[in-house]
């Protein structure tokens, strides 16, 4: 018996680390992966187009980055409940590769991480930054059902530009019509987005903006927004048209017409995605000091 022991003793911690494992295993997952690198892709180019120096893109980059990582935490944790109503396998917290403490926990370190790497920049773009982030999480926790639901997309995506211009020397703001341009392409995602849940938004009491109008109609409210992004941006910035700029409005004007014709898959947002890289290419254009 003295000899039997340390093998079950050994066992049992073993049994410990694999089931710690296995709670931990899907956290990557459960950020929302490619939205959140996206972004914080996206905010490092227009550090750089900016003129921001080695430390200031990493310092902006980073802050993007932790922000994203704690929204998209928050929303698997808030999701919990309906999704696993709706037998939401793709779900890490549902599928059981994540638990609801780890994921929790994790949202509020990226949160910590968030306010300390966002006031590192600066007090006004930090303050700006967290404004977002705040909008974002808003959403998440409580506007996510409401007939404002696309506010905190608009005003989180509509604040970007200015955080990675406001870390610069002097904290100059973007102009108006860059601010618009990033508004009106975090609207026209949020309605895109939304697209292929909407009915099981439905089912569990989901009824947001995109859920009322319905899956059609929250199309092409998507592509118009998208549209009148690209449309800022081509037009915002003083001076004639540029080639790349009615290339930009020609190609984000067909994606989204093929797009629309399959309204509740993956498409739309997909879709609503290469614009924004093209976008972006464009705004480091516009942003170039």
């Amino acid at each position: 018996m003295p000899v039997r022991t340390p093998q079950i003793t050994e066992n049992g911690s073993s049994g410990a680390v694999a089931r710690a494992g296995r709670a931990l295993s899907g956290l990557p997952a459960a950020c929302h992966p490619l939205p959140a690198l996206a972004v914080t892709l996206f905010t490092a180019v227009l550090a750089v187009a900016a003129g921001h120096g080695p430390s200031g893109v990493a310092l902006t980059a980073g802050a993007v980055a932790a922000g994203q990582l704690s929204v998209g935490w928050c929303n698997d944790r808030a999701d919990l409940s309906r999704d696993r109503v709706t037998g939401r396998r793709d779900k890490p917290l549902v599928a059981g590769t994540a638990s609801p403490a780890a994921v929790a926990r994790a949202a509020a370190v990226a949160l910590l991480a968030c306010v300390a790497l966002s006031l590192a920049a600066g007090a006004p773009a930090g303050c700006v930054h967290l404004a977002g982030v705040a909008a974002a999480w808003a959403y998440n926790l409580r506007l996510k059902g409401t007939v404002v639901s696309w506010a905190p997309y608009a005003l989180a995506f509509g604040l970007l530009p200015a955080f990675v211009t406001l870390g610069l020397p002097g904290a100059p703001w973007p102009p108006p019509w860059l601010m618009a341009a990033a508004a009106l392409l975090g609207a026209g995602a949020h309605f895109a987005n939304v697209l292929p849940d909407i009915d099981d938004d439905l089912a569990t009491g989901v009824v947001g903006l995109p859920q009322r109008l319905g899956a059609r109609r929250s199309a092409a409210l998507a592509g118009l927004l998208v549209l009148g992004s690209a449309a800022a941006l081509v037009a915002g910035p003083p001076g004639r048209v540029t080639a790349y700029g009615w290339a930009l409005l020609a190609a984000t004007a067909t994606a989204l017409l093929l797009a629309s014709r399959r309204p509740a898959g993956r498409i739309p947002f997909r879709t609503v995605m290469a614009v924004a890289g093209a976008d972006v290419i464009l705004l480091a254009a516009e942003l170039r000091p």
